[in-house]
């Protein structure tokens, strides 16, 4: 089923980011195993994290690797047709330590024509890092500081708190 865009065909996605002690690609097929080894081993911590809180995901009983990867196919499907935009965030060993969504507000809280012009962000990271304190607050910057900077929108909805 073909999804309506969420940014112009103009506008050309960022592949990446990468910031202090990690680096964003797309979220695909090749992610699934370490996606899902990541989340499932920071449940509750996901859920207490802002943008997460009361959302359902993930769910408490977590899932299997192929339900988990429909999950990751679908994020890769709405990439590839520019209907969202889900990133994995590695460490410099490639161990996958969390993910950036980066999709339009659900149906109906805004007009038509603003759609393309808000987004709405979250990211989680792993809970087992030691370092998580420090990773969360500096993805948090680097990100909407790349939102500001290298993507069209007039409005971004980053939960922080």
């Amino acid at each position: 089923m073909a999804m309506r865009a969420f940014l112009p065909d103009t506008f050309v996605v960022p592949l990446g980011l990468t910031g202090e002690g990690f680096r964003l690609e797309p979220l695909g097929p090749q992610h699934n195993g370490a996606d899902h080894e990541a989340w499932m081993s920071s449940i509750e911590h996901i859920r207490a994290t802002p943008g997460f809180r009361g959302r359902g995901w993930p769910p408490p009983a977590g899932m299997s690797l192929a339900d988990n990867l429909c999950d990751v196919q679908r994020h890769a499907d709405d990439f590839a047709q520019r209907a969202g935009f889900t990133y994995t965030v590695l460490d410099h060993d490639d161990r996958v330590i969390g993910c950036v969504y980066i999709y339009p507000p659900p149906s109906g809280q805004l007009e038509r024509q603003a759609e393309q012009s808000v987004a709405e962000v979250r990211s989680w990271v792993r809970a087992d890092r030691a370092d998580r304190a420090e990773l969360d607050g500096p993805l948090h910057d680097a990100v909407a500081a790349w939102l500001s900077s290298h993507w069209p929108f007039e409005e971004v909805r980053y939960r922080v708190g």
